[in-house]
């Protein structure tokens, strides 16, 4: 088994030059971002973190119909158009010097970014075959970490310098990364676009879908876990653990290049809706297992034990987060109809604002007011949510019969002609 950080040559392999153009201008604005509109611009904080929840709960309901916009109107055309909006929203943060303008330029950002991702999941779907799709997601996830950790990087040194212009600078680059990002897409070949919408059909079909709809909403649960390295762990370990602040910095080292060398391996069993399942349970378990570690190093006394308790969470959760990764596309791509990809794929994927918006709330709150026993109560529901995940699979089948095999299941390739397709942007 191959663990190569990129895919094969051709269609995967421009996919992931596209994920890995703009992947590294994110890593240097996910660094920079939140001190430059405090530091540069004077906002305040508090004002910051209502904003982007803001943007990205509008972001979340916009890419359920920019997905239905790529499989009207063909995924390519569309994930260009979203790319080069993504880029003008990052662009337009170079002259917010308001709170009103920050609002706006967040909003227009966030829904670019969640219609792009919806977009180029269709993309994806339309040129890659079902039998392949969570590999080559496992390779653009690979390839996102090594992006991002090249752009932290680069960010850091924006950090380093402290001045106006190397702030506006990230910006500038992460404008520029979309932007070749829409070049490479622009290169990919076009996918026939899927049916108009058929008389009486409601508009989008898959909010009448309940058993997608729960299966979405699991995943949206199960995605808390994102706020746990970037944000939980390191609070939890500077202000209830003797272990060094340093050490923050390599526990997030040591996710990135986990899953940059790893995810590939991790998702190559996940074929079908049964192995897809059965990889979210495992992932579900580990996560539950990671928080029991954490929670004992708030006990730990000398800095050395703390400081192994929170390497080994931290690599159970890197695990459990790979494991959960593969399954959900592989549940998101084969319970969506083959017409509908970017519909679906939209609806599915407003777990990832979600998370990033009312993530940090939960989690913070079970873990830095509760501590120990919210680091239990945190893992108990997303075991429960990895656990009632197959339940809701299972669902999805005999209520869509012969729907999962044609678009998604194991080796049932998929024609250009029978609807959109995208690239993964993973959480």
């Amino acid at each position: 088994m191959t663990t190569r950080l990129l895919p094969p040559p051709g269609t995967p392999r421009r996919l992931a030059a596209a994920q890995l153009a703009n992947s590294v201008g994110d890593g240097a604005y996910y660094v920079c971002s939140a001190l430059f509109f405090t530091r540069v611009v004077g906002l305040p904080p508090g004002l910051i973190g209502l904003g982007l929840t803001l943007a990205w709960a509008v972001g979340s309901v916009a890419g359920i119909p920019l997905g239905a916009l790529a499989d009207r109107r063909g995924p390519r055309g569309v994930s260009v158009l979203l790319a080069a909006a993504t880029a003008a929203g990052v662009a337009s943060f170079l002259f917010v010097r308001s709170y009103g303008a920050f609002l706006v330029a967040a909003v227009c950002y966030a829904t670019a970014q969640c219609g792009l991702a919806a977009a180029r999941q269709a993309l994806l779907a339309g040129l890659v075959p079902a039998g392949e799709r969570t590999r080559v997601m496992a390779h653009l996830q690979s390839v996102l970490n090594a992006g991002l950790a090249v752009g932290a990087a680069l960010g850091g040194i924006a950090l380093a310098a402290g001045t106006e212009q190397a702030h506006l600078a990230v910006f500038a680059l992460d404008a520029l990364g979309f932007l070749v990002c829409a070049a490479v897409l622009l290169r990919l070949p076009a996918p026939a676009a899927g049916p108009r919408r058929r008389a009486g059909e409601p508009r989008p079909a898959v909010l009448r879908d309940r058993p997608y709809a729960l299966a979405a909403l699991l995943n949206a649960v199960l995605l808390l876990r994102m706020p746990l390295l970037s944000l939980a762990v390191p609070l939890w370990t500077v202000e209830r653990t003797s272990a060094p602040g340093w050490l923050v910095s390599a526990l997030f080292v040591l996710n990135t290049g986990a899953v940059m060398l790893f995810q590939v391996r991790r998702a190559e069993p996940v074929t079908d809706l049964a192995a897809a399942a059965r990889a979210v349970r495992l992932s579900g378990l580990g996560t539950a297992v990671s928080c029991a570690v954490f929670a004992l190093s708030g006990w730990a006394g000398p800095a050395w034990a703390a400081a192994a308790l929170l390497v080994a969470g931290a690599a159970l959760q890197a695990d459990a987060e790979m494991r959960q990764s593969a399954g959900s596309w592989q549940i998101g791509f084969s319970l969506a109809p083959a017409d509908r990809i970017g519909q679906y794929q939209g609806f599915f994927g407003t777990g990832v604002p979600l998370a990033r918006s009312a993530g940090p709330v939960v989690v913070t709150s079970l873990v830095l007011l509760w501590g120990v026993p919210g680091w239990f109560l945190l893992g108990g529901l997303l075991l429960a949510a990895s656990y009632a995940m197959g339940p809701a699979v299972r669902w999805a089948e005999r209520n869509r019969p012969g729907a999962g095999r044609a678009a998604g299941g194991a080796g049932a390739p998929v024609a250009a002609a029978t609807g959109p397709a995208a690239a993964p942007v993973a959480p």
